[in-house]
């Protein structure tokens, strides 16, 4: 499997949803990595080096925006694929201002995605 040496760190409170995930991409070839809030999520990135990160904001101890900021200002941190998986719509100027500043590769609503889809946006964006 070309995934076979591709690090994933899913970080998510909802444990339905990241079980679902997790096995998904395990299927895969992936090797993945699990966080159930972002504090745990930002300690494991920055141990684990994954190769890209999907991430809920909405999340307790840490959001998934704030853990994201947090990242970004690592030198590794800085250049790592992010893609934000989440209920919440991106209108609060707060949530639009994260979004443009730490530029994660895709901005996903959980409601309006397949399994499927998350699984070839990952793909996409880890093509070279």
């Amino acid at each position: 499997m070309e995934n076979q040496n591709k690090k994933m760190l899913i970080v998510e409170d909802e444990a339905s949803m990241l079980g679902v995930l997790s096995d998904a991409f395990s299927q895969r070839g992936y090797l993945t990595i699990k966080a159930k809030d972002g504090e745990e999520g930002l300690n494991l990135a920055l141990k684990e080096h994954p190769d890209i990160i999907l991430l809920d904001v909405l999340m307790p101890k840490m959001d998934g925006l704030e853990m994201m900021k947090k990242l970004r200002e690592d030198e590794w941190g800085k250049k790592v694929k992010i893609i934000i998986l989440t209920n919440v719509n991106p209108d609060a100027d707060a949530t639009i201002k994260a979004i443009v500043d730490n530029q994660p590769s895709y901005y996903l609503i959980k409601s309006d995605i397949k399994l499927e889809d998350i699984i070839n946006k990952v793909e996409e964006v880890l093509s070279p």
